[in-house]
């Protein structure tokens, strides 16, 4: 069992990040207030491999570094 983390403190344990986040805690407008760190990883693949191998039902993927202007987004 993983300790629920608040974003704010996931953010500061883990900066420019990718995190799995299992059973988020969200928002009205589905921002992750809080979770469960299942992975996490600067390497966006390793935390993709890790969420295919836990399978958790209830996840998020956060990135908690500062985007690129000219990044594209695909959801």
């Amino acid at each position: 069992m993983h300790p629920l983390l608040e974003i704010t403190d996931i953010e500061r344990q883990f900066p420019s990040e990718w995190i799995l986040v299992g059973n988020p805690c969200t928002n009205d407008r589905l921002e992750v207030l809080s979770g469960e760190v299942l992975a996490h990883s600067r390497d966006r693949d390793e935390v993709y491999r890790q969420a295919i191998a836990l399978r958790p039902g209830r996840f998020a993927m956060l990135y908690t570094g500062t985007m690129p202007k000219d990044a594209a987004i695909i959801l």
